[in-house]
């Protein structure tokens, strides 16, 4: 069997392992430890890298649409209702606010909140290089004034 998916759009395989057999062990309890093929491990991989690849390309349709040049979670969930997988869009809103507790706050700031950390973040690191300048640029000034007085007192 030839490979056919370029290695960076694979999918760790470790991860995808771990997903299955977290599934299968809370559907089948008591069964034991659950082994796989390695044929069916990259049947799950392949098929969640294309289905991946769907959702991202619906999701990237619906930002288009709206004119717009970066996906959000909105466009995933209206992905996926366009897809005919709307019995995810609960479970993953769900998710979503449990990982992304800031983001209402966030949200009412509008887009200049946004900026505005970041142009804080960037003045935060000019500050920072120019702290680190400041000692050696500092004795080189030393050594500048040094060398003048020095010069200044031979010609008196």
């Amino acid at each position: 069997m030839a490979k056919v998916v370029a290695e960076a759009e694979e999918l760790p395989k470790a991860i995808v392992r771990r997903v299955v057999k977290d599934k299968l062990s809370q559907c089948s309890k008591g069964d034991g430890d659950l082994t796989l093929h390695k044929e069916a491990l990259l049947a799950f991989s392949e098929s969640a890298r294309i289905f991946i690849h769907y959702l991202s390309a619906t999701a990237n349709d619906i930002c288009k649409e709206k004119k717009r040049q970066t996906i959000s979670a909105d466009d995933v969930l209206k992905a996926l209702e366009e897809i005919e997988f709307s019995e995810f869009i609960k479970p993953l809103e769900a998710s979503l606010k449990g990982k992304n507790p800031g983001k209402n706050a966030e949200k009412s700031g509008g887009k200049k909140a946004g900026k505005q950390k970041a142009g804080t973040s960037k003045a935060k690191e000019v500050k920072k290089k120019r702290k680190l300048e400041e000692p050696s640029s500092q004795k080189l000034k030393e050594k500048e004034e040094d060398n003048q007085d020095e010069n200044g007192s031979d010609d008196e």
